[in-house]
């Protein structure tokens, strides 16, 4: 019965199953953990889709205690650290994991779960279908495992490597908490050229056959205008213009104070733009907020102009204004697309011709030396 047992599955079959299942655990804990900030807003519309509203405050700490759980049971697994713990844990993270993505995927209760971060995005049926073969490999390692006790010795050492490991994530988590993420998987990172890609009109002209009645459409000018012998068989019947669609690398619309869309204007300005983003000036950092103002002063010395961009209301947005003397134009833009320009509260951006030069966590806005050095690399 052991020996059939044992086909079925070998030894280095559950050896496979536990490394992938902890790199998995591992990978999906490391995307989120990079960015905090994003995974606490997916725990945010959870919360408010069960009606949680009054664990909303709460939801960055849950989010930091699920991931570094994640992460530890990823550990754990790659390293045969408490097996047996971790392997029970897996499997009750799966089951939750399971029902959510469920009920996701049948409901659409949440788009983007958020499960590989921003890293890697599912549909929320493939999320649900991964959680279902997550599941069965962790049964079938939970079934097969070994039940030997972890030695009496081993479990200091255990233990040791589980609080070094998980001591370092933590501080990786606050640290990308506290500054902007180490790596941006998001569509406003560093380096990336935000212009639209504009394709030229294209114009296509009809001729019919004065025989046979047959026409042809063909792009101008690849057709055999020159050819005299064609064009004495063939007459012109009618041309028309297919203007193509603007292929924008952002969501993202922002209006000024008439409604009017301003996004390419803004975006696109040839020559230094920055964005001061706060998608909620009642939340945003007052420390951060007087930096910025400080930022915007030394700007219009330099003929630079700073835009405030900000989902509060224009009463609340002139009252920044004038409380800290920032001398910014204000124009208006959803609070999720400014959640996604950058992870800070208020945040700042440098865009170049359209090319994003620059982001700035509140705790690392530039001094007027920096701004200097950062300016004068970008001229020609």
């Amino acid at each position: 019965m052991n020996s059939s047992k044992q086909k079925i599955f070998p030894d280095h079959f559950l050896v496979f199953i536990r490394i992938f299942l902890g790199l998995v655990f591992l990978f999906s804990s490391l995307v989120k953990g990079v960015d905090p900030v994003g995974t606490a807003y997916r725990v945010e519309d959870y919360l408010l889709v069960y009606g949680w509203t009054s664990l909303v405050p709460y939801a960055l700490w849950i989010t930091f205690v699920v991931i570094i759980s994640e992460f530890l049971i990823g550990v754990s697994f790659l390293f045969r650290l408490f097996i047996r713990t971790a392997a029970r844990g897996m499997f009750l993270m799966l089951v939750i994991f399971l029902v959510v993505t469920w009920l996701d995927a049948r409901y659409n209760m949440v788009s983007d779960c958020g499960c590989f971060g921003d890293a890697v995005k599912l549909t929320n049926w493939q999320t649900f279908y991964k959680n279902v073969v997550l599941l069965l490999l962790n049964l079938i390692f939970l079934w097969k495992m070994k039940k030997k006790g972890v030695e009496k010795k081993d479990v200091a050492r255990q233990m040791l490597f589980l609080v070094l490991f998980g001591g370092m994530f933590a501080w990786f988590m606050f640290y990308n908490l506290n500054h902007l993420p180490v790596i941006d998987f998001r569509n406003w990172k560093t380096g990336r050229n935000m212009t639209a890609s504009v394709q030229k009109p294209q114009t296509y002209v009809t001729y019919q056959n004065k025989k046979t009645g047959e026409e042809k459409e063909f792009l101008f000018p690849d057709y055999p205008w020159k050819d005299t012998a064609w064009m004495a068989r063939w007459t012109f019947v009618a041309q028309r213009t297919v203007v193509p669609e603007i292929a924008q690398k952002y969501d993202l619309v922002i209006e000024d104070s008439l409604g009017n869309d301003r996004t390419r204007a803004l975006v696109e300005n040839p020559g230094f733009r920055f964005f001061l983003v706060s998608y909620n000036l009642s939340l945003a950092d007052k420390n951060g907020l007087r930096k910025a103002a400080s930022i915007s002063r030394i700007l219009q010395k330099k003929n630079i102009s700073m835009v405030l961009l900000t989902a509060s209301g224009r009463k609340l947005a002139a009252q920044t204004e004038r409380h800290f003397g920032l001398n910014a134009v204000v124009y208006q833009a959803d609070e999720t697309d400014l959640k996604a320009m950058v992870r800070s509260n208020p945040g700042l951006l440098l865009l170049h011709n359209g090319v994003i030069i620059k982001k700035w966590h509140y705790h690392d806005f530039p001094d007027a030396g920096q701004l200097k050095n950062i300016l004068a690399s970008q001229e020609p």
